[in-house]
């Protein structure tokens, strides 16, 4: 087995206008953020790239606006945009994939903190969206093959999530009670709510989320007015504003009103540092009494019972909170008795399981325990799952008949 110790996790918060990338090692008491100017916070690097005239050179980030502000380079805008519809783009009379634009951008920024991590292995690759959808995904595990990164050390998520994981690797009386933050980026001002179910084990964590008009005249007042709607009735422990919008001195009365008997804080890379956490949770390097049900995780748990040294099991395929987009269930059994699989779905908080019958329609008669069977779970969605079953005969003995058996399975 690998030593996950001395891997580095990436988080890389990817958005229209900039980008930020952290990282982490184990060893270390918390994500690191990489700054565009040693010695500051400034954390953002536009998410541009250029090609340099006549020759095949690429800049990205400022050093790209820069080439095409003097004429030196032919820049790309709407990079992620483009690389998400996978356009094909003319730059001096050749066409070139925008994903592969997207790749080379990518490229850039895992070079820049070659100092920092000394050669580690790359543990996990952790890209923060704003939203996610298979378009996204699809981009991203593309980028990751012709990086030569195994599907497995890449995870795709989007803020809340980021969100998720940043606030529950802080310190335990900071997510006492619910946790909010703000985010105003981009112009545009959204809140992200946490809470948790501490009655079960591990803890269901939910998060909500809400778009608000961003302050006019008399922003101060404005944003005091939001943050009294968003906490009417909640105890809340803290608060964390992320984004630009919050810069210069305006937050006065409304900081007084966060600040009255809860923790705030303030900052530019809390994404990207919990993108990092996140690898290493996913990692099993954190201890995580956790369940994250958000848009983009399963909704249920999907099991199959099996008989085991004699003894009966519950074999998970599918298990609530990955990532629907990316979970996948595969086994091999030896079916016992009747052309039939019990199929075991259950909401994560809930004891309770509905059992669905899969029947193998045409199975060959067999003598019993001489049907060897591949079983394959694939979500389509967060509450809805493909079950492929595949008839692999037995060895030898038994020759497959070929047939396939493909079941649908939803939460209801």
């Amino acid at each position: 087995m690998q030593d996950k110790s001395r891997g580095v996790y990436f988080g890389i918060e990817l958005r229209s206008s900039y980008t930020c990338v952290s990282y982490y090692q184990l060893n270390m008491d918390s994500p690191e953020t990489i700054s565009t100017v040693m010695g500051a916070e400034n954390y953002h690097i536009p998410t541009y790239i250029a090609k340099r005239r006549g020759v095949g050179q690429w800049y990205y980030g400022n050093e790209a606006k820069t080439q095409v502000r003097v004429g030196g380079a032919v820049g790309v805008d709407d990079l992620l945009s483009k690389a998400y519809d996978d356009d094909e783009i003319l730059i001096e009379n050749e066409k070139i994939k925008a994903r592969d634009l997207l790749l080379i951008y990518i490229k850039k920024l895992l070079s820049m903190p070659g100092y920092f991590y000394a050669n580690s292995r790359l543990n996990k690759l952790v890209i923060v969206v704003e939203r996610l959808d298979m378009k996204i995904v699809d981009t991203f595990s593309y980028i990751a093959k012709e990086l030569g990164i195994a599907r497995d050390s890449l995870m795709v998520i989007d803020f809340k999530e980021a969100f998720y994981y940043y606030t529950l690797n802080q310190r335990p009386e900071h997510f006492l009670h619910d946790v909010v933050m703000f985010d105003y980026s981009d112009g545009k001002l959204m809140h992200y709510y946490l809470t948790r179910n501490l009655r079960t084990l591990p803890q269901i964590v939910y998060l909500s989320d809400g778009i608000h008009k961003t302050p006019g005249a008399n922003p101060d007042l404005e944003f005091t007015e939001l943050v009294e709607r968003v906490f009417a009735g909640k105890i809340i422990s803290a608060v964390y504003l992320i984004g630009d919008g919050f810069d210069g001195d305006w937050l006065k009365v409304s900081l007084n009103k966060l600040c009255h008997n809860r923790k705030v804080f303030k900052g530019k890379d809390m994404y990207s540092r919990g993108a990092c956490y996140a690898g290493a949770v996913k990692d099993g390097a954190k201890d995580w009494p956790f369940v994250y049900i958000g848009d983009n995780e399963l909704k249920m748990n999907l099991s199959i019972k099996v008989i085991d040294n004699r003894i009966m099991d519950y074999l998970t395929l599918l298990n609530a909170g990955d990532s629907w987009y990316e979970a996948q269930g595969e086994c091999e059994v030896i079916l016992d008795g009747s052309g039939e699989l019990e199929v075991w779905i259950q909401k994560p908080e809930n004891r309770d399981a509905k059992v669905e019958i899969l029947e193998l329609t045409d199975l060959p008669e067999r003598d019993n325990r001489t049907t060897r069977l591949r079983i394959n779970a694939k979500p389509v969605s967060d509450i809805e799952a493909v079950v492929t079953i595949a008839d692999l005969g037995f060895g030898e003995i038994v020759p497959s008949s070929g047939k396939v058996w493909e079941h649908h399975i939803a939460l209801r």
